[in-house]
Protein backbone atom coordinates (compact mmCIF):
# COMPACT_ATOMS: atom_id res chain seq x y z
CA UNK A 1 0.00 0.00 0.00
CA UNK A 2 1.91 3.07 -1.39
CA UNK A 3 0.98 6.52 0.04
CA UNK A 4 0.25 8.81 -2.50
CA UNK A 5 -0.71 12.89 -1.48
CA UNK A 6 -3.38 15.12 -2.47
CA UNK A 7 -2.40 17.09 -5.14
CA UNK A 8 -3.90 20.05 -3.27
CA UNK A 9 -6.86 22.20 -5.84
CA UNK A 10 -6.28 25.63 -5.35
CA UNK A 11 -8.82 26.98 -2.34
CA UNK A 12 -11.14 29.42 -4.22
CA UNK A 13 -11.35 27.54 -7.23
CA UNK A 14 -14.95 26.49 -8.58
CA UNK A 15 -16.21 22.70 -7.90
CA UNK A 16 -15.96 20.95 -11.42
CA UNK A 17 -19.22 19.53 -13.19
CA UNK A 18 -20.48 16.26 -13.99
CA UNK A 19 -22.83 14.10 -14.64
CA UNK A 20 -22.44 10.27 -13.37
CA UNK A 21 -24.58 7.59 -12.33
CA UNK A 22 -25.05 6.56 -8.81
CA UNK A 23 -24.27 3.62 -8.01
CA UNK A 24 -27.31 3.12 -5.93
CA UNK A 25 -30.00 4.22 -7.97
CA UNK A 26 -28.76 3.90 -11.27
CA UNK A 27 -29.44 7.64 -11.74
CA UNK A 28 -27.58 10.00 -13.44
CA UNK A 29 -26.74 13.13 -11.32
CA UNK A 30 -25.00 16.31 -11.94
CA UNK A 31 -23.23 18.25 -9.02
CA UNK A 32 -26.27 20.97 -9.08
CA UNK A 33 -28.45 18.01 -8.44
CA UNK A 34 -26.89 16.89 -5.56
CA UNK A 35 -25.21 20.16 -3.59
CA UNK A 36 -26.02 21.30 -0.71
CA UNK A 37 -28.06 24.52 0.71
CA UNK A 38 -24.91 25.55 2.36
CA UNK A 39 -21.64 23.67 1.21
CA UNK A 40 -20.89 20.57 -0.98
CA UNK A 41 -18.81 17.55 0.32
CA UNK A 42 -16.63 15.66 -2.29
CA UNK A 43 -15.08 12.46 -1.45
CA UNK A 44 -12.75 10.89 -3.98
CA UNK A 45 -13.02 6.97 -2.26
CA UNK A 46 -12.72 3.22 -3.62
CA UNK A 47 -14.15 -0.32 -1.97
CA UNK A 48 -11.00 -1.70 -1.00
CA UNK A 49 -8.66 1.42 -0.13
CA UNK A 50 -7.18 0.69 3.64
CA UNK A 51 -7.16 4.12 4.27
CA UNK A 52 -10.92 4.56 3.24
CA UNK A 53 -11.72 1.45 5.35
CA UNK A 54 -9.56 3.19 8.08
CA UNK A 55 -11.42 6.42 8.33
CA UNK A 56 -14.82 4.80 7.16
CA UNK A 57 -16.91 5.39 10.43
CA UNK A 58 -15.66 8.98 10.68
CA UNK A 59 -16.83 9.50 6.73
CA UNK A 60 -19.88 8.63 7.76
CA UNK A 61 -20.58 10.06 10.76
CA UNK A 62 -19.59 13.17 9.33
CA UNK A 63 -21.85 12.90 6.13
CA UNK A 64 -24.96 12.39 8.54
CA UNK A 65 -24.03 14.82 10.98
CA UNK A 66 -23.55 17.79 8.83
CA UNK A 67 -26.16 16.54 6.26
CA UNK A 68 -29.01 18.05 8.49
CA UNK A 69 -27.26 21.31 8.44
CA UNK A 70 -27.16 21.79 4.87
CA UNK A 71 -24.26 20.18 3.72
CA UNK A 72 -24.33 17.21 1.21
CA UNK A 73 -21.43 14.71 0.79
CA UNK A 74 -21.15 13.08 -2.61
CA UNK A 75 -18.79 10.09 -3.13
CA UNK A 76 -17.19 9.55 -6.18
CA UNK A 77 -14.69 6.41 -7.41
CA UNK A 78 -12.33 6.15 -9.96
CA UNK A 79 -10.69 3.22 -10.30
CA UNK A 80 -9.83 1.17 -13.13
CA UNK A 81 -12.42 -1.45 -13.00
CA UNK A 82 -10.86 -4.20 -15.14
CA UNK A 83 -7.51 -4.13 -12.96
CA UNK A 84 -9.62 -3.54 -9.77
CA UNK A 85 -13.03 -5.19 -10.20
CA UNK A 86 -13.56 -5.00 -6.37
CA UNK A 87 -14.30 -1.14 -7.17
CA UNK A 88 -17.17 -1.91 -9.61
CA UNK A 89 -20.76 -0.16 -9.46
CA UNK A 90 -22.01 -3.53 -8.48
CA UNK A 91 -19.62 -3.73 -5.28
CA UNK A 92 -20.06 0.22 -4.69
CA UNK A 93 -24.12 -0.28 -4.17
CA UNK A 94 -23.51 -3.04 -2.11
CA UNK A 95 -20.67 -0.86 0.00
CA UNK A 96 -23.37 1.94 0.51
CA UNK A 97 -25.94 -0.90 1.55
CA UNK A 98 -23.31 -1.84 4.73
CA UNK A 99 -22.53 1.60 4.90
CA UNK A 100 -26.42 2.38 5.49
CA UNK A 101 -26.25 4.99 2.22
CA UNK A 102 -24.68 8.24 3.81
CA UNK A 103 -23.63 9.77 1.26
CA UNK A 104 -26.01 12.06 -1.20
CA UNK A 105 -24.57 9.82 -4.16
CA UNK A 106 -21.63 7.01 -4.83
CA UNK A 107 -21.01 7.87 -8.22
CA UNK A 108 -18.98 5.78 -10.78
CA UNK A 109 -16.56 8.51 -12.59
CA UNK A 110 -15.92 5.06 -15.53
CA UNK A 111 -13.68 7.76 -17.96
CA UNK A 112 -11.69 9.11 -14.50
CA UNK A 113 -12.38 12.58 -16.44
CA UNK A 114 -14.34 13.77 -12.99
CA UNK A 115 -11.30 12.76 -11.16
CA UNK A 116 -8.89 14.80 -13.12
CA UNK A 117 -10.78 17.78 -13.38
CA UNK A 118 -10.66 17.80 -9.71
CA UNK A 119 -6.87 17.16 -9.27
CA UNK A 120 -7.69 13.83 -7.73
CA UNK A 121 -4.98 11.64 -6.75
CA UNK A 122 -5.25 9.27 -3.92
CA UNK A 123 -8.55 7.71 -2.04
CA UNK A 124 -9.84 9.39 0.44
CA UNK A 125 -9.36 12.73 -1.55
CA UNK A 126 -11.38 15.43 0.71
CA UNK A 127 -13.16 18.69 -0.99
CA UNK A 128 -15.19 20.92 0.90
CA UNK A 129 -16.91 23.57 -1.35
CA UNK A 130 -19.31 26.27 -0.20
CA UNK A 131 -22.36 27.21 -0.97
CA UNK A 132 -21.04 29.25 -4.49
CA UNK A 133 -19.21 26.18 -4.92
CA UNK A 134 -15.78 27.59 -4.44
CA UNK A 135 -13.22 25.58 -2.61
CA UNK A 136 -12.59 26.22 0.76
CA UNK A 137 -11.17 23.35 1.77
CA UNK A 138 -9.11 20.26 0.54
CA UNK A 139 -6.86 18.11 2.19
CA UNK A 140 -6.67 15.47 5.03
CA UNK A 141 -9.88 14.42 7.40
CA UNK A 142 -7.53 13.88 10.28
CA UNK A 143 -3.98 12.97 11.08
CA UNK A 144 -4.82 9.07 11.14
CA UNK A 145 -3.58 6.48 8.88
CA UNK A 146 -3.67 2.67 8.98
CA UNK A 147 0.07 2.78 9.68
CA UNK A 148 -0.12 5.46 12.56
CA UNK A 149 -1.98 5.34 16.33
CA UNK A 150 -3.25 8.65 16.12
CA UNK A 151 -7.54 8.27 16.75
CA UNK A 152 -9.30 8.91 13.75
CA UNK A 153 -12.05 12.16 14.85
CA UNK A 154 -12.34 13.69 11.85
CA UNK A 155 -10.72 16.42 12.96
CA UNK A 156 -8.87 18.85 10.37
CA UNK A 157 -12.09 18.40 8.02
CA UNK A 158 -14.76 18.90 11.18
CA UNK A 159 -12.99 22.32 11.91
CA UNK A 160 -12.91 23.18 7.94
CA UNK A 161 -16.82 22.30 8.26
CA UNK A 162 -17.99 23.97 11.45
CA UNK A 163 -15.62 27.33 10.46
CA UNK A 164 -17.77 27.48 6.68
CA UNK A 165 -21.10 26.91 8.66
CA UNK A 166 -19.85 29.56 11.29
CA UNK A 167 -19.39 31.93 8.16
CA UNK A 168 -15.60 32.21 9.33
CA UNK A 169 -12.60 31.94 7.11
CA UNK A 170 -11.26 28.21 6.85
CA UNK A 171 -8.04 27.58 8.29
CA UNK A 172 -5.68 28.77 5.54
CA UNK A 173 -2.43 25.63 6.64
CA UNK A 174 -4.37 22.67 5.06
CA UNK A 175 -2.68 19.59 5.22
CA UNK A 176 -2.75 17.09 2.18
CA UNK A 177 -4.87 13.58 2.46
CA UNK A 178 -2.91 10.76 2.45
CA UNK A 179 -3.58 7.29 0.92
CA UNK A 180 -4.03 5.01 -1.90
CA UNK A 181 -3.34 6.37 -5.12
CA UNK A 182 -6.46 6.44 -7.97
CA UNK A 183 -6.19 3.17 -9.99
CA UNK A 184 -5.44 4.67 -13.45
CA UNK A 185 -6.21 3.00 -16.78
CA UNK A 186 -3.57 2.67 -19.06
CA UNK A 187 -3.52 5.10 -21.96
CA UNK A 188 -2.44 3.04 -24.99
Amino acid sequence: MAATASNMLPLGSIAPDFCLPDTVTGHLYSLVDLKGERGTLILFICNHCPYVLHIKQQLIAIAQQYAVLGIATVAISANDIENYPQDAPDKMQQMMVEWGHPFAGYLYDETQAVAKAYQAACTPDIYLFDADLACVYRGRLDGATPKNDVPVTGEDLRNALDSLLAGQAVVAKQIPSIGCNIKWKRVE
